[in-house]
């Protein structure tokens, strides 16, 4: 694996702790686990950490050559924050509970504190990769 992918990985499961850490708090782990047939906060802590993991390597591959800094590092890790959250919060985690695609939610409670989480695992994910990469300029 190349240090860039690496540095994703890495990014996406701190990010993912964080955010993790988070929805726990709000007694939302046993739904990431029922995505897979197990509902229990044990099984949506390793669904959860596999898909932070996964992201941040996807995260990596795509903005890993544009992340020259830690404030481009933050910025790209933010965007990418809030296409997931579109993805994954909106559309992906809720069809494949059944519930549909969640568009007219998503100014709900639970939908913004769900994007909070995102963009702070983007943040967290965007500055873990700068780091790692050595791209230490503030600019």
């Amino acid at each position: 694996m190349d240090k860039s992918i690496s540095s994703g990985v890495i990014g996406g499961l701190v990010g993912g702790v964080v955010f993790g850490m988070m929805m726990n708090m709000m007694g939302m782990m046993p739904m990431i686990g029922k995505m897979v047939g197990m509902e229990s906060a044990g099984a949506g802590w390793v669904i959860h950490l596999l898909i932070s993991a996964g992201t941040g390597a996807l995260f990596a591959h795509f903005f890993g050559n544009m992340v020259s800094s830690y404030l481009s590092g933050a910025g790209y890790g933010l965007l990418y924050g809030v296409i997931w959250w579109v993805l994954g919060a909106l559309i992906l985690m809720p069809v494949i509970l059944g519930m549909g695609v969640q568009f007219a939610n998503a100014g709900g409670e639970m939908a913004m504190g769900s994007l909070k989480g995102h963009l702070l695992f983007g943040l967290i994910l965007g500055l873990v990769v700068a780091h790692m990469t050595k791209k230490d300029s503030l600019s």
